[in-house]
């Protein structure tokens, strides 16, 4: 099912990507100095992420869920806060590529990519790139992934526009960030009961 759904979001991205004309590439984004060139470099399938997927095999990984990943990686000092300076960077370099290549990484190895994922087991894991979130399982890099294409393309339409995003990708996402603070505070806090700052749950 999340297989599939991962598929479906970035065969949007894909088309959109293809149709996006050359004042569209220049354009700010909402992301504060990020244009939508950067923003596509960023989301770009590299098959450069191969290696890692391919690599050797954990039996019990330590993350389960996106909901949890999100949630180790959002912490006060964690990965999403401690490497965004890093990860701009790497966007901006990725950029550099330009247009033509990077429509290339979603029509070219987006497809091998994402097979990837889909014919893995979803509860076997890898080690994770960031040391501090250990080993993954590949359920859960799927989960991430459909948000992060989904909450970048509702960034990318703010921009520019586009096609609805997929109903099936918008609702995954959805249920993934609502697991990730404490389930009380969040069903007080939606139901009008508390004003706890729950959200939000990402950077």
């Amino acid at each position: 099912m999340d297989g599939t759904v991962l598929a479906e979001v970035f065969a949007a991205w894909a088309a959109r990507v293809r149709a996006l004309t050359e004042a569209e590439w220049s354009t700010p984004t909402r992301l504060p100095g990020w244009t939508v060139q950067d923003l596509v470099a960023h989301m770009a399938p590299d098959k450069r992420v191969l290696e890692l997927l391919r690599g050797p095999r954990v039996d019990s990984p330590a993350i389960t869920s996106g909901a949890q990943m999100l949630r180790i990686y959002n912490m006060p000092g964690g990965v999403a806060h401690t490497a965004a300076d890093q990860n701009a960077e790497l966007a901006r370099e990725a950029a550099s590529a330009g247009p033509e290549a990077l429509v290339a990484f979603f029509i070219d190895d987006g497809p091998e990519v994402i097979a990837e994922f889909r014919n893995a087991d979803p509860n076997i894991g890898v080690a994770h790139p960031h040391p501090a979130l250990g080993t993954v399982s590949f359920g859960t890099l799927i989960e991430v992934m459909i948000v992060e294409a989904t909450v970048h393309m509702l960034d990318l339409m703010a921009a520019v526009g586009g096609d609805p995003i997929p109903a099936a990708a918008l609702r995954r996402t959805a249920e993934i960030l609502s697991a990730v603070p404490d389930p009380v505070e969040f069903i007080e806090a939606a139901s009008g009961r508390s004003t706890a700052t729950v959200l939000p749950v990402m950077r």
